[in-house]
């Protein structure tokens, strides 16, 4: 097999370099635009790529695992370029689905690092690996470091690497949701050995020394030192065990932010996806707001939110699978603005019925430009005009990306 030099040109969706040929496009990975690299190909891909000629966009990593953990993508690539790489992938999902739109610049929302963190662990003979898997691998990265994550989670890896050693299975992997929280760090194990059971008094203790917040194993609390804490805009909040977050705080309050801007003067909002009451908790300051949420432990941590917070209006829930019951057209109507942000799946059969609705703004929130453009050609051909669309970036130097659209009725 000969080498080629191929001349790079765009970043794909993932990541890769994407140089165009008369035999198709060839993904080159690690490489940026504008560079030219000499490689092998195979079924399209350039193996083992050496760049001749690097890109001025091109930068040091400032992660020692970057070369072989498959956690980021785009170490290697210029804040300023990078940025603009992620709202072209909101801008190049809309177009595919024929929405010609000026999407706004990417807001960068990583301070602080990633406060939820998924690590995965398993056996290496007679070692623990606790880290990321490697790219395009199923070979875990045992991370000492990682500069996107809250400083906090950093410190705790070699406790959680012990804690995770107690409990891991024969055979496999078992998986740790960390989440840092106000009054510590909140640790869900999944997937541990069916004998945990036992060692609960020594998972008790690591719990103590380590200084977590809470221990759950395979959806049993262990030990709760203290209930751990989130802030939703002045309302504490008890995380449920492995439960959803916005991966860090900046981009929680951007979202927030966005969608209390796009809502404006509404007095009656509904909060489909609700989660545990981010947007709900804080949209509730000035609006009525009915939130549904399809996860029981969401719902039950939003209730006990509620029922200590003051200087809210009227806020009433529901539990409710979204999916195979949307709010149809008769039940929409009670509400002024609807603000929904479903898994990465979208929210289709929900957006078919708001087409039919009167309701005067809509805001989407997303994680997945794909599913989100799909929603809101939906929307658009229902009648709805698009007023803004901004992207979010809170996974810094990976291929995903959140957005802000807002809507109106004419």
């Amino acid at each position: 097999m000969s080498e080629r030099e191929l001349t790079v040109s765009e970043l794909g969706h993932r990541g890769d370099g994407i140089a165009r040929t008369d035999t198709g496009p060839i993904y080159v990975a690690g490489a940026l635009p504008g560079e030219v690299v000499r490689a092998r190909v195979e079924n399209g891909r350039a193996l083992d790529p050496v760049i001749e000629t690097p890109s001025k966009d091109r930068k040091q990593p400032v992660c020692k695992h970057y070369d072989a953990c498959g956690g980021c993508s785009l170490q290697h690539l210029a804040e300023e370029p990078y940025l603009a790489w992620k709202r072209d992938l909101v801008t190049n999902a809309l177009s595919d689905r024929g929405i010609e739109f000026a999407v706004s610049d990417t807001i960068a929302a990583t301070a602080g690092g990633r406060r939820r963190a998924v690590l995965t662990a398993t056996r290496a003979g007679r070692h623990t690996l606790l880290g990321y898997h490697e790219k395009a691998s199923h070979r875990l990265v045992d991370i000492e470091e990682c500069p996107v994550l809250d400083p906090a989670i950093v410190s705790a890896l070699p406790g959680l690497k012990a804690l995770a050693s107690e409990v891991l299975p024969k055979k496999g992997e078992l998986r740790l949701t960390v989440l840092c929280t106000t009054t510590g760090l909140d640790v869900a194990i999944d997937k541990a050995d069916k004998g945990y059971e036992r060692k609960i008094p020594g998972l008790s203790q690591k719990t103590v020394d380590i200084g977590l917040a809470r221990l759950s194993v395979n959806g049993e609390v262990i030990l709760e030192v203290r209930p751990p804490l989130l802030d939703m805009g002045g309302i504490s909040l008890v995380a449920a065990p492995g439960g959803f977050t916005q991966a860090t705080l900046a981009a929680e309050q951007t979202l927030s932010r966005l969608v209390m801007a796009g809502a404006g003067k509404a007095k009656k909002v509904a909060d489909l996806f609700s989660g545990a009451g981010t947007f709900a908790l804080r949209l509730a300051r000035s609006a009525n707001v009915h939130a549904i949420e399809g996860d029981a432990a969401a719902i039950a941590g939003f209730d006990k939110a509620l029922r200590k917070s003051q200087g809210l209006k009227k806020v009433t829930f529901e539990r409710r699978d979204l999916y195979r019951r949307p709010l149809v057209r008769d039940e929409l109507e009670a509400f002024d603005a609807v603000v929904f942000d479903p898994p990465r799946a979208g929210a289709q059969a929900q957006a078919e019925q708001l087409a039919l609705s009167k309701v005067r703004t809509i805001l989407a929130v997303s994680c997945n430009p794909a599913t989100l453009a799909r929603d809101l050609r939906i929307l658009i051909d229902g009648g709805y005009v698009l007023q803004s669309v901004t992207p979010v970036d809170q996974f810094h130097y990976s291929p995903h990306i959140e957005a802000v659209a807002v809507l109106t009725r004419e």
